[in-house]
Order: C-alpha cells, then sequence, then structure tokens
C-alpha cells in the first residue's frame, strides 16, 4: 500500500474500493498509465491514509483500495481535476463497481482477497455498513 500524509492509527478510516472493467483490452494501457500516475502524488493529498492499486489483465479489470481519514477527504480526492479528467476521458470505455465504508480494521489483504464479495454486496467488512454502486459504463 502506498502511504499518503496520514498515518495509520486507530482511529477510523472510510475504505474506497473502486474496480473498472474495460470494454476493451487495448483500452488498458492507458487507464493503468493513469491510475499509476495519480497514485504517485498520494504522499501529498489531504486526508489520504493509503492506496493500493491492482490490476487483472485476464478479466480486464483493475481498481484501486483507497483509506482516507474522511468521507470528506475522498470526497476532494474525487472531484480533484486531474481525476475528472480521467473519468471523463475513459466513462465510456470502462464499467465501474465501487464500495465504501467505514472501520476500524483496515487490513489490505483482507479487502483484497474479499473484493469480489464486496463490490456485489455478498461481503461486509467486520460488520460495517456499505455502500455498493454498480454503474454501467460510467465512474
Amino acid at each position: 500500500m502506498r502511504a499518503g500524509p496520514v498515518p495509520r492509527s486507530d482511529a477510523a478510516v472510510i475504505v474506497s474500493l473502486t474496480e473498472f472493467k474495460a470494454n476493451r483490452l487495448r483500452d488498458l494501457p492507458g487507464i493503468v498509465r493513469e491510475g499509476i500516475s495519480l497514485s504517485r502524488g498520494w504522499w501529498a493529498l489531504p486526508g489520504a491514509v493509503g492506496v493500493s492499486l491492482y490490476l487483472d489483465l485476464t478479466r480486464r479489470t483493475g481498481g484501486s483500495i483507497s483509506v482516507w481519514r474522511s468521507e470528506a477527504d475522498l470526497r476532494r480526492f474525487v472531484s480533484l481535476p486531474r481525476h475528472l479528467a480521467i473519468v471523463r476521458r475513459y466513462r465510456s470505455r470502462v464499467t465501474v463497481r465501487s464500495a465504501t465504508w467505514e472501520t476500524q480494521d483496515f487490513r489490505a489483504a483482507r479487502v483484497h482477497a474479499q473484493r469480489r464479495a464486496l463490490l456485489s454486496g455478498e461481503a461486509t467488512p467486520g460488520g460495517a455498513a456499505v455502500r455498493v454502486n454498480q454503474r454501467g459504463h460510467r465512474l
């Protein structure tokens, strides 16, 4: 997990799991390049605790698990001009699913292992209330 400026602690955090499925394999390199570019500046994002990116070429899927001090910090990131430009560029080329929850017991390995169940609403991390969004060809 790439660390942000907010140190890990025992305080509750907001976890955002976002996964995309590219409509075409040829769109993956650009999407991956943009995701890596965003993660390089993670150390300076207000309220960011950490981020982990993943990619599954065989399924044309990838995504991120990001951890935030507050929901306001997550919303601030989502509305950044750089993030919005990427969303606009790829929104018609992907299908996106996401889940967001609050927890005091964040474990990246657990989220990676459960991500399919979390995104389908079949699992909840530690009994937390999870908001699941399944959006067709939109980010």
